[in-house]
Order: structure tokens, then C-alpha cells, then sequence
């Protein structure tokens, strides 16, 4: 980082106040939906999972990414093909080319969740430079897990707050470092029964609410027949003072956001195997055999059910402050750019004096 100039940009990019009412400011949805997302196009080089995630181009072609005739977005691993020996199985990673700030809520409207012995998937966000700038992962789950889970994932120095208001008594762990409990991070289990595999699916899914706000990181799930009035039909803002107590809560008192944070791009991946559902550890609490040779090379109709379908993912951001941040020349932080901004303006202004 750069400490003579870290206040000043991160300054820029946060809220004068804390406010609870928010405006649409991006809708990913429909035909559209997969406008304005990258697809990652290589091997799973970042958690070491059995997949190949596909560019945009071969995921369209292989029907692997979607929009169905219901107008839902469709994200899936590849479940046709039988596979040879050190052959990794195709599958899907896409991040939103845009970043948003601190000061903005995401909304997802999901149905289905992919799932099944060896399937790792989530929706979460990443600042680019990853750890710096912290991670939300706003639902993650593994193989056959009973439920859903939400968590931080920073540099050294955040934790999960005994203060936090939230509904889940179901604390996994509370260090957020990635260097603590090998990047377990600090997560909170999802209570809902119905918050992820087959019980979600027949639940019709649901709706994820992820506010990242100067006071703190708040998720909240709701189903299918507990979302609130304010968050149904085609809503241009929302007020999340009005939903209730969250799932899960870190408050800035034990995570300040202005220092283990910054602008956020989305993300949603399935992967097999890895460092996390392959764990033996984790991997033989739900599932038998061996992942990979039983599973990502076993019978293709393993992953019948390893599948996204996302009806919506809306952003809203509070009145009169930036919320979108459209990178140039590749994925950079919006720290850096401006970074690289002062520096130019200081460059040409040491020069300017250095001619007179």
C-alpha cells in the first residue's frame, strides 16, 4: 500500500454518512445479464480445482453459460462428457468488469445453487488485488453441506465482532485473516435449512442482500416466502434499515472497512475438488470415495445439479456518492489508478517548478 496516499484515495471513495437508503445503480438481468462480465478462460490456477473455467466464448458455444426461456441467467459445469485421466472438467468463473465502492448493496436473486459430492460453489466479491482489499462471500457451500455459509476473507487484523447484530448463532470462526487457519476466513453458517442443495432448489432458492457500508459488512438471506414487500418486483432503491436483523454482521469496531477494504467486482464460480471441497478433512464429512477419480471422472451425471440459475443481481448505491468504478487497462484498484494519477500530477507539477 501507499501510506502517503492511502487516506486520500480511499477518502474519495467513501459515503460523507451512513445511510441506509440506496438507489439502483446497475441490473444485471435477462438476455443482458452476462454484459459486463468477464469470463476468467483458464485452468483453475486459484484454488486448485479439478475444472477448466471457460472463456466466453466456448462457454456460450458449450451451452455452459445461458439464458434460459424463463430469462434466468444459467451458469454450469460441463456434465456430458466422461474424461480421461489428468482431464479437468469445464466449468464457469465470471467476475463484473465493474467495481463498487463502499457505500453499495448487491441484491441476487437466485433459484438454484450448484451442488453434489465435489462441487464448490459461491457468489462473492474481490477487490482485483486480492487479499489486498478483502473478500465477501456472500453464499459459499460445499459438496453435500447441510447449509450455506458467509464470510470475510482480509489481510491480518479483521475479526468477527462479539458486538455484531445478526441472526446466526452458528459462528464458524471469527479471524478473517487469510493467514490464520489456513485462509479459512470468518464465517457464519447460514441457520436456513433451505439455504443451499436440494432444499434450496425445492424452496425456489432466494434472495441474498450483501450491504458493504462504512459501519460494517451485513448479509441477509430471505426465501422464497419470506421476502419482505420492499425487495419484490422491479424496485429502483431500498431501505435496508427495513429488513430486518442480518444473517451475518461484521461491524467496522472489529473490521474497519476503510482499512481492510476497497471497491468490490462480483463473482460467481463453481469449482470441483480444490483446496476446500477436496480437503479430505472437509471433503469425507458428506462425500466417499476419492474426488477426483471417483467423482470429476466418474459418471458425468455427478453434476446433473452443479448449476447457477440467477434471476437477477442488482447494485444500488446511496444518492450523490460514486458507487461504479469502471477500470481502464485491466483489472487495477481504484487505489492504484488514483495512485498513478496523483503521481503523474505531481510528476508534471515537480517539472513545471524545475523549468522556471
Amino acid at each position: 500500500m501507499f501510506p502517503s496516499t492511502c487516506a486520500v484515495c480511499v477518502s474519495l471513495l467513501l459515503p460523507a454518512a451512513v445511510l441506509a437508503q440506496y438507489n439502483l445503480v446497475k441490473e444485471y438481468s435477462g438476455e443482458t445479464f452476462f454484459d459486463g462480465w468477464s469470463f476468467y478462460g483458464n485452468r483453475d490456477n486459484l484454488t486448485n480445482g479439478n475444472v477448466n473455467f471457460l472463456d466466453d466464448t466456448d462457454a456460450f458455444h458449450n451451452n455452459l453459460a445461458f439464458v434460459n426461456d424463463a430469462g434466468n441467467a444459467i451458469m454450469k459445469v460441463d456434465n456430458s462428457s466422461t474424461l480421461k485421466f489428468n482431464q479437468n472438467r469445464n466449468s464457469i468463473r465470471i467476475s463484473s468488469s465493474d467495481q463498487f465502492t463502499v457505500g453499495s448493496v448487491w441484491v441476487a436473486d437466485i433459484l438454484h445453487v450448484p451442488y453434489g459430492c465435489s462441487v464448490w460453489g459461491a457468489f462473492w466479491s474481490s477487490a482485483p488485488a486480492w487479499p489486498l482489499g478483502g473478500e465477501i462471500d456472500t453464499f459459499e457451500a460445499v459438496n453435500q453441506d447441510a447449509r450455506g455459509h458467509m464470510g470475510l476473507h482480509t489481510n491480518p487484523g479483521c475479526t468477527h465482532s462479539s458486538n455484531a447484530v445478526q441472526s446466526s448463532t452458528l459462528i464458524n470462526s471469527t479471524d478473517c485473516s487469510i493467514q490464520a487457519n489456513s485462509n479459512q476466513g470468518c464465517i457464519i453458517t447460514n441457520p436456513d435449512p433451505a439455504s443451499y442443495g436440494e432444499a434450496f432448489a425445492k424452496a425456489g432458492g432466494g434472495v441474498y442482500v450483501t450491504e458493504f457500508a462504512i459501519d460494517g459488512i451485513s448479509i441477509w438471506f430471505f426465501n422464497r416466502t419470506d421476502l419482505p414487500s420492499s425487495l419484490q418486483g422491479n424496485v429502483s432503491s431500498i431501505d435496508t434499515s427495513t429488513l430486518g436483523i442480518p444473517v451475518a454482521n461484521w461491524p467496522a469496531d472489529d473490521c474497519s472497512v476503510n482499512e481492510f477494504f476497497q471497491p468490490q467486482e462480483l463473482v460467481f464460480d463453481i469449482t470441483l475438488c480444490g483446496d476446500y471441497a477436496g480437503a479430505a478433512s472437509v471433503f469425507y464429512q458428506t462425500c466417499t470415495g476419492v474426488c477426483y477419480n471417483d467423482w470429476v471422472l466418474g459418471d458425468p451425471s455427478n453434476y446433473d445439479t452443479a448449476y447457477f440459475e440467477v434471476s437477477y443481481v442488482r447494485v444500488y448505491g446511496q444518492p450523490g456518492e460514486l458507487t461504479v468504478i469502471q477500470p481502464s487497462g485491466g483489472p487495477r484498484s481504484a487505489e492504484v489508478r488514483s495512485f498513478g494519477t496523483l503521481m503523474l500530477a505531481l510528476g508534471s507539477l515537480f517539472a513545471m517548478f524545475w523549468t522556471l
